[in-house]
């Protein structure tokens, strides 16, 4: 998709309904052991929570939206390294008729300026490898910052931002410990 039929935005109070069905379509197939996604998807019930969390930074929660429809959606909020601020993305998500074509490679790139141009240190999330590493990121370890699970590996991932070169393990938002 060209990157000029797409415009990315903040989040805004009316998008709410439908980022929880775009999330809900975007989750709802086979998870990679191949077991059944729940219903609603956790993405959906998480992305709820974060919404209405003290750790929620409305700028930081974005929708892609083509020809007036929202076709993808971020957030991005407050976690911790050690003591220090962090930032924990995700979900994202892509509506299926529209993955594949740039849409979540354009808020993740967003999501980044943003979070550099707040002064941010470090973005962390749980994902492929072989995806976000495009973006920059790495597998966490490999910066000093230990995932909030151990099992994750490769799969835990984070970025540093403008000369952070804090370390330790990472905490997400609240919401996130009560999956």
């Amino acid at each position: 998709m060209d990157e000029q039929e797409m415009r990315i935005r903040a989040l805004r109070d009316d998008d709410h309904e439908v980022v929880a069905g775009l999330l809900a379509e975007a989750f709802s197939g086979p998870q990679p052991d191949g077991s059944p996604a729940a219903s609603p998807p956790v993405e959906v019930v998480l992305n709820t929570a974060l919404l209405g969390s003290a750790e929620f930074i409305p700028e930081l929660a974005l929708v892609a939206e083509r020809d007036g429809t929202v076709v993808g959606y971020c957030i991005t909020t407050r976690g911790w390294l050690g003591d220090e601020p962090a930032l924990g993305l995700g979900p994202i998500g892509v509506a299926p008729g529209v993955q594949r074509l740039g849409v979540g490679s354009a808020l993740v790139r967003e999501t980044l300026r943003l979070a550099e141009a707040r002064g941010e240190g470090l973005v962390a999330l749980l994902g492929d490898p072989a995806y976000y590493g495009r973006f920059g990121f790495v597998t966490s370890t490999e910066l000093g910052v230990a995932p909030p699970e151990p099992a994750w590996g490769a799969y835990f991932q984070a970025i540093r931002l403008g000369g952070s070169s804090s370390v330790g393990a990472f905490r997400y938002a609240v919401p996130f410990d009560e999956l």
